[in-house]
């Protein structure tokens, strides 16, 4: 059932200016162009941001490359260090008000600013800060024992100049997670958020121009909806390095234009996760508990699980679990403490996925619960908790990721037919699998490639767990050191002995 709440004070928001950040400088667009922010769940205008132009991105990245080239950031670690502590603490200073912004223009329940939304990357940063002081960035190795002998050194610096590229969904979250690991690893970085989204970067790189030290043009924050701006951004040749977040189609466009530069990219990109819940599981706790975590934030996540695999000797116990637990599901005002699911981005997001449900059922598929735009919320981009169930393991809503609140439900016959199904799909990114056994539902999830998983609902996120996907789910990793090092080059040196 829907649920309502009051609105916090917000009244800043009508007021604020969504500038670029390009060499130190707040300003507008080159031309004077704007856009429109919307908010999702009151389908009004919050206000607007800055449409940065082809031109404006070839000025970023040259002040980018500037920085990269001419300042002493790639080798002052303690600096660095200094730097991000300052950003955490105008975050910190400035909490509340990041809080009413990503509520604002993502539409996600005011409780998940608590975690992934806000609370948790902000509370990450001090690490990443202490990270850049303590890492070992050159190291000797062995002497050398073919040719002239001598000794040789291996470096870890910096990739140069980094573009990130990041998603609606979790504006905050997705853009730290890049911004601050390259930013401590020495790089420096021109980031481009979704328009979906474009407030909660403005105001990070307002915080970094007048409340850090962070030198002009070591970060850059771009805003627009122009597809020349960013493949201008993509294919520049100073650009030494791509972080993405996004879909895997979006992804592979991205890896084709870096490639005529041979540029790093990493990419975490879609995902069609199963949860694999075996025989002798509780099958209502475990049906209950992956649900509800899919619907949590209208399943606009790309490592939700979204296909519910169940043992066909249990089937029908588990879709009686499934439907009991999509009504049970909080949704409405994305400002009540009480709810978990908001409104999806936008309309075209909320229409995608209602076509995903349509061509399920015309592929043999039956709609368990949802499926409908409701009629009872006056505004925004709303869709019910949707489960499609008998759905076959090649039908489109098992293959295609959605972003949307809604579960495929697939029937298997033995474990080694789930595992099949499980792996299955072009994607890798996350998985789950429940059973009655805890070393048995381990041994299974590791027969899944996957680059996260879970068993019996533990959850793996931490700042020193690596995150990121096999197959088509992406390269590389983020977080931790691992996620770090991606931000790092290896360079070998020899020379004589001293």
């Amino acid at each position: 059932m829907p649920a309502t709440g009051a609105v916090p004070a917000t009244g800043f928001l009508a007021a604020y200016d969504a500038p670029l950040l390009i060499d130190g400088r707040l300003r507008q667009a080159s031309d004077g162009g704007v856009f429109d922010n919307v908010d999702p769940f009151t389908e009004r205008v919050l206000g607007t941001a800055a449409e940065a132009t082809s031109a404006d991105a070839r000025e970023a990245v040259a002040a980018a490359r500037r920085a990269a080239d001419t300042t002493s950031w790639a080798d002052d670690h303690g600096f660095r260090a200094r730097c991000l502590r300052q950003l955490h603490e105008a975050m910190d200073r400035h909490r509340e008000e990041l809080r009413a912004m990503v509520v604002s223009e993502v539409g996600c329940p005011i409780s998940m600013t608590r975690g992934l939304q806000l609370d948790q990357p902000l509370a990450d940063i001090p690490a990443m800060a202490e990270l850049a002081e303590r890492y070992t960035y050159e190291r000797a190795l062995p002497r050398g024992t073919s040719g002239a002998a001598g000794e040789r050194l291996l470096l870890r610096r910096p990739q140069g100049v980094v573009v990130a590229i990041t998603p609606y969904n979790y504006p905050i979250q997705n853009l730290l997670i890049k911004l601050v690991p390259a930013l401590a690893a020495g790089n420096t970085v021109v980031a481009k958020p979704s328009p979906l989204t474009p407030w909660c970067a403005t105001f990070i790189g307002r915080l970094v121009a007048e409340e850090t030290d962070i030198p002009a043009g070591v970060v850059n924050i771009l805003t627009g909806t122009s597809v020349e701006m960013s493949e201008q951004l993509v294919a520049d040749p100073d650009v030494d390095m791509i972080a993405f977040t996004g879909s895997t189609a979006v992804g592979r466009s991205i890896m084709a234009s870096a490639a005529g530069t041979v540029k790093k990219t990493v990419m975490e990109l879609g995902g069609k996760s199963p949860h694999l819940i075996l025989p002798d599981a509780d099958v209502p706790a475990a049906v209950r508990w992956g649900l509800l975590a899919l619907f949590r934030h209208a399943g606009q996540g790309c490592s939700k699980l979204t296909r519910v695999l169940l043992p066909r000797s249990r089937y029908e116990e588990g879709l009686q679990a499934a439907a009991a637990t999509a009504a049970e599901v909080a949704w409405g005002d994305p400002w009540d403490e009480r709810n978990i699911m908001g409104p999806l981005i936008g309309p075209a997001a909320r229409d995608r996925a209602l076509s995903y449900t349509e061509k399920a059922v015309a592929e043999g598929a039956r709609i368990l619960t949802g499926g409908r735009i409701p009629q009872r919320m006056p505004h925004g981009y709303f869709l019910e908790p949707t489960i499609v169930c008998d759905v076959g393991p090649r039908d489109t809503i098992a293959q295609e990721e959605i972003f949307g609140p809604v579960a495929a439900v697939l029937p298997y016959d033995d474990v080694e037919d789930g595992v099949r199904i499980a792996n299955d799909t072009v994607f890798g990114l996350s998985g789950g699998v429940w059973g009655g056994s805890v070393d048995e539902a381990l041994a299974v999830a590791r027969r899944i490639r996957s680059g996260t998983m879970t068993v019996n609902g533990s959850y793996w996120y931490g700042n020193d767990t690596p995150f990121g996907g096999v197959k088509q789910s992406g390269l590389g990793r983020e977080l931790g050191v691992i996620g770090f090092e991606e931000f790092l080059d290896y360079r070998v040196i020899g020379h004589p002995a001293s």
